[in-house]
């Protein structure tokens, strides 16, 4: 479970922190006090883990600064990474309507990080006194829907090049040809669904056609439209739903 809890921050600023969240920030003053009464702020070192896959589902969770990996664990031990969840992003909350509910997923920091874990159960009952805060969840949730479906897209339909390439273009800041990957390649390579050494063939070939150049995590893009092109086939998925 995770090293430290802490209640401190003040609900002042708890509140404007849970303003800046998709899932809160249509709520009315009073809800985002509630909520923000029966909080707790959470702060992880890297490699700490806030939950294992199995685990009751009593609490969800609203990433603040860091990222937090989300993965699952096949029977022979290997890791799949579900999704990174970066500062802003709800997570474990569509578990709340679970009977029983247990996380299909751990979570594990990759960096120092800081969440706010609200308590399933008293937010479960808020929703039961306010229609509009209902919507607002179920606007939530369909949100994160459609990118899973779009992603399921793209892990159907494109390469494991065109995956990559694409996630480069992604992360590639817009004034700048050089930056960082802000996971390691592992990681990058398992949210990706390529295997290790798929992903750095992949890395080895776009070097060698002059594309990029990678060096450690920092990678440069040597051919901007020619990456583009190959990751333009991911971007044509879908958006008739």
């Amino acid at each position: 479970m995770f090293a430290a809890e802490d209640t401190g921050g003040g609900v002042t600023e708890m509140i404007e922190e849970l303003r800046r969240s998709f899932l809160f920030a249509d709520l009315g003053e009073n809800q985002l006090r509630r909520i923000a009464n029966h909080a707790v702020r959470v702060r992880l070192n890297e490699g700490d883990a806030l939950f294992e896959q199995g685990d009751p589902a009593r609490r969800f969770y609203l990433a603040l600064s860091g990222q937090i990996k989300l993965f699952r664990l096949s029977p022979s031990g290997n890791e799949k990474v579900i999704d990174i969840v970066v500062p802003g992003i709800t997570f474990g909350e569509a578990l709340m309507f679970l009977e029983r509910p247990h996380y299909p997923v751990g979570a594990q920091a990759l960096q120092p990080s800081e969440v706010l874990s609200f308590d399933s159960l008293d937010f479960a009952d808020m929703l039961k006194g306010s229609v509009e805060t209902c919507f607002v969840m179920l606007g939530s949730m369909s949100q994160r829907l459609r990118m899973q479906l779009r992603e399921i897209d793209e892990l159907s339909l494109h390469s494991a090049t065109c995956r990559v390439a694409a996630y480069l273009m992604k992360n590639a800041p817009v004034d700048s040809d050089t930056f960082e990957l802000p996971v390691a390649k592992q990681v990058v390579a398992s949210r990706l669904s390529v295997k290790p050494e798929t992903f750095s063939r992949i890395i080895k070939s776009l070097s060698d056609d002059g594309v990029i150049q990678v060096a450690g995590s920092r990678v440069t893009i040597l051919d901007r439209p020619a990456l583009d092109v190959v990751a333009e086939t991911c971007s044509t998925v879908r958006d008739d739903f």
